[in-house]
């Protein structure tokens, strides 16, 4: 009997460890811009997928969604000279 009440609750546990994590972030509120200001649309360099646009709270900086190959991950958005396009000044801190 004991038996029996392991093997369906590890059962239980399995199942749910393959729930898709991911997915639960992937929501409407995922912080991406839904419309980008027109000043950033132009001057960001034409190879950028901009719709899949954020700005990092780290520094203030446009980041876009790349799916490489390999993995996803988010790169500075850039203008067509190779700066970064932030919504501040670099060396600002962000206090709060």
């Amino acid at each position: 009997m004991k038996a029996r009440v392991w093997i369906l609750g590890c059962a239980a546990l399995l199942v749910a460890a393959c729930a898709d994590v991911q997915g639960a972030s992937n929501g409407p509120s995922d912080g991406f811009i839904k419309e980008l200001p027109e000043g950033v649309l132009a001057i960001a360099a034409k190879y950028q997928d901009l719709s899949a646009v954020r700005i990092d709270p780290a520094d203030g900086c446009y980041v876009y969604r790349y799916a490489g190959p390999v993995e996803t991950t988010f790169l500075p958005l850039r203008a067509e000279n190779g700066r970064p396009i932030c919504t501040r000044p670099a060396g600002v801190a962000v206090t709060g």
